[in-house]
């Protein structure tokens, strides 16, 4: 989608362009000049080419200048005289005079008129230099946006009939859609509402994870609404130069008050709104001017004439408070991952162009991709795709879907041959998961098994796909979910008496997993219903537990400590019990693994009933 082009400006060069021809056609003709005054007749000869024809009395007549010696041969072939005609560089030769008298050559002596040669060398190259730096100096500082313009703004600017985004197009967030629906109605039809007194939002600010469409749903309201859309990154106003951030916030109300009703999108808003703090390191003096201009324009542009705000970030807790406040961006709309529906609509608009065979169901698909955004489910569709067409195939099939799922969710499968104890190992391990997932009650069905090499170091995998989506976990659950966790590491330990590496990553979530039982949701009876986590954590990234620790005393970080220890103890405890009692199931189950690499949940179910 090409961004509009504004109207054509006019430009100073083009007012006079006869100016310019006139230029390069006086430099033209000085060249010629030049190049017929200063090269000198006749054929050049070498010096001692010249003494010779000077002793054998060949030369008729000479004239000697400064630097060179121009001569004529005397009439013996009959041919013209600008065939006779030679030039030498003049050598310092004081018996020169004598051999000519010798010779009976007549000969005289020239001054050179340097007037020319002066003009040629030195005003011309002058004259051309300027005529450069006037040429760069206007496009430097003109008006077109040139190099020295820092204070325009770098907004895409598409027209009313560029953007073709519908709501049609956008699936999975259906209350984000009737949110925006509102703006919409009102860049259509303002009188409806300002004939009551009433006031739309001046600015709507879109949250949620990455990936949920956020960008998508404001060109959507855009391309509603039939009005130009301004899209701009919030780390485009931020410069070196102090106060370009601030103009470029002026340059871009300005234009979008010439053009209203319309719409301003500023995408990742976290990086020019970000919370003024006093750190004793100094702060962001830029940063902070171009978001106090951001406020002040804010304030200060009338809602009724239609420009509407629109910003979107996935981590609003980093946000300055005053852009939040009412008459700012006084709506906040929540575009979160999809439900099941939602997964399943936002796929059939992304196979609307692919060829899908008639055994893909969608709705499979959508249970099976539980927490999946928009990208990661456009993702998915490309990826199944490129697995058919790698494959030669006509149309993509359920198997392509399949595999695409596991290469999103494990990774890029690898063909290393391990050892056959490493892969015991490894099978014993996956099927300590498997069997203590499907004995422990209201978990996640296990999909399938495998021990083949996937992703960054995953030696093996024991994928659970859940059946629905869930928002809230209790106590129990989350002791079940640390029981399948160790359930691999118990296995090695009960099966071959010894423990490996590969319970690296299953530690360390089953650690974090703990600590946020104690720390962040109260799950301690010994420490009691008390919130011990002191920094936020980002609502909408998945990133780790941050590594400062809250306000409590060494005798509180001891017992949180000992809780976690015990919590990881009785996990593992009800883990050693369950594959104990299952021991020979364990054995089979491995024994069947290490045949066929992958075990699909349905045979694994078979045999543990």
């Amino acid at each position: 989608m090409a961004p509009s082009r504004p109207a054509p400006r006019p430009n100073p060069l083009a007012k006079r362009p006869a100016s310019l021809w006139y230029g390069l056609a006086l430099l033209l003709v000085l060249g010629l000049v030049q190049a017929y005054y200063m090269t000198p007749p006749g054929r050049s000869i070498p010096y001692s080419e010249f003494k010779t024809l000077v002793k054998g009395g060949k030369i008729a007549e000479l004239t000697i200048g400064d630097q060179l010696v121009r001569g004529t041969l005397k009439d013996e072939a009959g041919g013209d005289k600008a065939s006779r005609q030679f030039t030498v560089t003049r050598v310092e030769d004081p018996k020169l005079s004598e051999e000519l008298d010798a010779s009976g050559v007549k000969y005289t002596g020239e001054v050179m008129n340097r007037w020319l040669p002066e003009l040629l060398g030195w005003i011309v190259p002058l004259v051309f230099l300027v005529a450069i730096w006037g040429f760069f100096f206007r496009r430097m500082s003109g008006a077109e946006g040139g190099v020295m313009s820092f204070a325009k703004n770098k907004a895409k600017i598409y027209a009313d009939d560029e953007v073709k985004v519908r709501f049609t197009e956008v699936a999975g967030c259906d209350e984000a859609k009737d949110e925006l629906k509102e703006i919409v109605e009102f860049l259509q039809h303002p009188k409806k509402y300002t004939n009551l007194g009433g006031k739309i939002p001046k600015g709507v600010l879109l949250v949620g994870p990455p990936g949920t469409g956020k960008t998508l749903l404001a060109r959507a309201v855009a391309g509603e609404a039939h009005v130009p859309f301004f899209s701009m990154s919030g780390s485009e106003f931020v410069e070196m130069f102090v106060g370009v951030g601030a103009a470029r916030i002026r340059d871009l109300f300005q234009q979008a008050e010439a053009k209203a009703p319309c719409i301003v999108f500023i995408d990742e808003l976290d990086a020019l709104g970000k919370a003024r703090t006093q750190s004793p390191f100094g702060s962001h003096e830029e940063r902070e001017q171009t978001l106090n201009q951001l406020l002040a324009e804010m304030d200060g542009f009338d809602s009724r004439k239609g420009v509407i705000i629109m910003g979107a970030t996935n981590r609003p807790e980093v946000l300055d408070q005053a852009l939040l406040r009412p008459g700012r961006f006084d709506r906040q709309v929540l575009v979160d991952k999809p439900d099941v529906k939602g997964r399943e609509a936002i796929l059939r608009i992304h196979i609307k162009g692919v060829k899908v065979g008639p055994d893909v169901d969608l709705k499979v698909i959508a249970q099976r991709t539980a927490g999946f955004a928009g990208a990661d489910l456009a993702n998915l569709v490309n990826e199944a795709a490129l697995l058919a067409a790698r494959n030669d195939k006509t149309e993509v099939d359920r198997r392509d879907f399949e595999s695409a799922l596991d290469r999103l969710i494990a990774g890029l499968e690898k063909k290393r041959v391990m050892s056959d104890k490493e892969r015991r190992i490894v099978a014993y391990h996956e099927s300590g998961h498997a069997i203590v997932a499907s004995v422990l009650p209201d978990m996640d069905p296990v999909h399938k098994i495998s021990i083949v090499q996937r992703g960054f170091g995953a030696l093996g995998y024991t994928m659970q796909l859940p059946l629905e989506d869930r928002y809230l976990m209790t106590r129990t659950d989350l002791y079940n979910q640390l029981a399948v966790l160790l359930g691999g590491r118990t296995a090695e330990e009960i099966a071959l008496g010894e423990i490996s590496t590969g319970a690296q990553n299953d530690l360390q979530r089953a650690t974090d997993m703990a600590r946020a039982m104690v720390t962040e949701w109260g799950m301690s009876d010994t420490l009691g219903a008390v919130n011990y986590e002191g920094a936020k954590r980002p609502r909408f990234l998945d990133v780790g537990m941050p590594n400062e620790r809250g306000n409590y005393g060494e005798e509180t970080a001891q017992t949180i400590d000992v809780e976690i220890k015990r919590i990881l103890s009785d996990a593992h405890n009800t883990a050693t019990r369950i594959l104990s009692e299952q021991r020979h199931k364990l054995e089979s189950v491995t024994l069947r693994l290490l045949e066929i690499e992958v075990m699909e949940g349905d045979e694994l179910r078979t045999l543990l009933a």
